[in-house]
């Protein structure tokens, strides 16, 4: 018996690979270091959690209508139109089971076989996957460190042709960090809107910005491109809520009944008691968030300097989300191989970059205290120095 052809192509997670091999060690009793968490470590705020225990008290723990309660499209609506200026109506409005399914269902509702989907590389490594899955053709724009990791807008434009469905953007990134102004994204805009290309707009990160920059959403720029986009966000992140898979995205009427309709058929409704968190959490005010802003932004500022004190490394200071993008290029070792022996050799767990388009770098996520950042780069300083007399 042999599984779907279509499967052959997709690559595991490195991500949850080192991060499950990085438990059991820590299970085992050994002393682990943690950089590669994509989640918060800050626990979720007390009035989410006691309107998702309400919600159980009160018995809402049925179906709910496949695409979301309409309590959730409300607020998220409402959400929509307070940050990011940008009007859906309920209809044009779905809830996920976290940004991750919501960018999954988009895909699988706007690429046909063959199409091209563009990413900018780094990439979250999930993107080739989920475009791979519905049939599409990933396609790599490359960028260097020496330029931000930011599009280069002729690179952009020599790429896309007739095959080009969709363009995805990740503002604040993963892994990277960079943060796209109103200006670079009006850019990508009006060559995005003269192809007639999608684009979805990936902004899970959006409110973890650092030294006073501002997130824009690019289908806020003007109508061309609103119709064009699909603006795709979530709980997760802001509200560290990983595990309670709560996403959600607005998008054109069309592809919205599309994605609900599939959704209908695959996953049902999401959780009825994360929905009721939700909610609680978007009617958090921005004031009540930035402690959690602020203590990341201390958490990046502890771990680049303690970078900067190790030789034989560079890296991108990130301006939002909470990852550092390590090159490591002039040790002459490849991500896999460090990020391998740095967990087994000194206790530190962190993300190779492979899987994000690169065969330089590898992420450190600062999802941790600053106790743990000067001692985990403690040992990888030393883990570094070890390699000079191989």
């Amino acid at each position: 018996m042999e599984k779907a052809k279509r499967l052959n192509e997709i690559k595991p997670s490195s991500t949850l690979a080192i991060t499950a091999k990085a438990k059991l060690l820590k299970k085992q009793g050994r002393p682990i270091i943690n950089f590669a968490a994509g989640e918060p470590d800050f626990d979720t705020p007390e009035q989410i959690k006691e309107a998702a225990i309400q919600a159980i008290r009160d018995g809402f723990t049925k179906y709910t209508p496949a695409s979301g309660t309409p309590e959730l499209k409300k607020a998220v609506q409402e959400k929509f139109k307070r940050d990011n200026n940008l009007e859906y109506s309920l209809d044009e409005i779905i809830i996920s089971s976290g940004a991750k399914h919501s960018l999954y269902n988009s895909l699988q509702a706007i690429v046909n076989p063959h199409d091209e989907v563009i990413i900018i590389s780094p990439y979250w490594l999930s993107y080739p996957e989920m475009i791979k899955l519905a049939g599409g053709k990933p396609v790599v724009l490359e960028t260097k460190q020496k330029q931000g990791f930011k599009i280069d807008q002729k690179a952009l434009e020599s790429l896309i042709n007739k095959k080009t469905k969709a363009l995805i953007i990740n503002s604040p990134s993963n892994p990277t960090g960079v943060v796209y102004s109103e200006a670079e994204l009006m850019q990508i805009a009006e060559i995005v809107a003269k192809n007639k290309t999608f684009i979805l707009s990936d902004e899970i990160y959006e409110k973890l910005i650092f030294d006073g920059q501002k997130h824009t959403s690019i289908a806020s720029l003007n109508n061309e491109i609103y119709k064009q986009t699909i603006t795709i966000n979530g709980v997760s992140k802001t509200y560290s809520m990983t595990g309670w898979r709560i996403g959600f995205l607005g998008a054109p009427k069309e592809i919205a009944a599309a994605v609900a309709s599939l959704q209908s058929h695959s996953t049902s409704n999401p959780a009825s008691i994360s929905q009721k968190a939700a909610v609680s959490a978007l009617a958090m005010k921005d004031s009540e968030i930035l402690p959690f802003i602020n203590e990341f932004s201390k958490r990046r500022d502890c771990l680049t300097q303690k970078l900067g004190e190790i030789p034989g490394i560079s890296f991108f200071k990130p301006a939002g989300a909470f990852y550092v993008f390590v090159n490591i290029s002039g040790l002459k070792i490849a991500p896999m191989e460090f990020a391998s022996r740095l967990l087994d050799e000194e206790f530190v767990a962190c993300i190779p970059a492979e899987s994000f388009g690169s065969k330089s770098h590898v992420r450190l996520s600062f999802a941790t205290n600053n106790d743990e950042i000067i001692e985990g780069c403690r040992r990888i300083k030393k883990f570094i120095e070890s390699l000079s007399h191989e």
